[in-house]
């Protein structure tokens, strides 16, 4: 093929996933005009523009300790999913044992499997054990579902990652801590910060999990999103969906240039 040829099938692909993209996005970025609609309802286009549904949002209490409880909820599955995922990724990837391609199935079920079958079986344990409705049976049960979104990045940069390294550190004294720690984990970083940002995202959007074990006490932004809309036409439930956008678009931004950075550096 000559120059020309190939600069404009490049051209022809980036205008067919430009429109692919817009194709997915479009759905979400409606919110954002329902949010600033002057009338309670949903009729789109808005016939006119006001922030008071996001003033409703910032003014009553169910929906801010909604927001919190996700934020908090979030960040502690971010955290135990991280290094529950860390700690699998390495173990499948630096070791030979019998077993292995099951205990990986089973580590990635939660991909697999319909989030209301796990939904039922853990509200079954969940009522037993008398953790419906607390912080703990939430992040446990939300962090079960982010583990497969952990562990699949952090074994990929496992997999491309030069184990001389390693072995050099060893030739120089460091024990296997040390060396995880100061040589592995560093280069691996990248996916660990993928994984950390899937799973709270995967955390912060979960409804159908937060359904089954949530309770008059502890209610996430998902779930508070999904008994407003079954109720009434509220737009502040589009503001919500706003700030959620925005706030993940921030934080899969603030990633991703931490990643580029840290590849330009290596």
């Amino acid at each position: 093929m000559t120059k020309i040829s190939v600069r404009v099938w490049r051209l022809v692909l980036a205008a067919f996933c430009a429109l692919v993209a817009l194709w997915l996005v479009a759905p979400s970025l409606i919110v954002i005009p329902l949010s600033l609609t002057d009338k309670p309802s949903f009729a789109f286009p808005p016939t006119g523009w006001s922030t008071r549904w996001y003033g409703n949002f910032f003014d009553d209490p169910s929906w801010t300790g909604a927001l919190l409880s996700s934020v908090k909820v979030g960040l502690l599955v971010a955290l135990v999913a991280t290094a529950a995922g860390t700690a699998t990724a390495v173990a499948l990837t630096r070791s030979k044992f019998r077993g292995q391609q099951a205990v990986r199935g089973l580590v990635l079920a939660p991909m697999i499997v319909p989030v209301i079958v796990v939904a039922v079986g853990l509200y079954a344990l969940f009522l037993k054990a008398q953790l419906l409705g607390t912080t703990f049976g939430f992040v446990v049960a939300h962090s079960v579902l982010a583990l497969p979104f952990v562990v699949i990045p952090v074994t990929a940069s496992l997999q491309g990652f030069d184990r001389r390294l390693e072995n050099a550190a060893a030739i120089c004294g460091a024990n296997r801590w040390s060396t995880f720690r100061q040589v592995t984990l560093p280069l691996v970083a990248p996916g660990v910060v993928s994984g950390a940002l899937f799973a709270f995202v995967t955390s912060f959007d979960e409804v159908v999990m937060a359904l089954f074990i949530q309770s008059p006490y502890l209610q996430t932004l998902p779930v508070k999103m999904y008994s407003s809309v079954t109720r009434d036409t509220d737009p502040t439930i589009a503001a919500a969906a706003t700030l959620i956008l925005a706030f993940t678009t921030v934080a899969t931004l603030t990633a991703t240039v931490y990643i580029a950075r840290r590849n330009r550096v290596r």
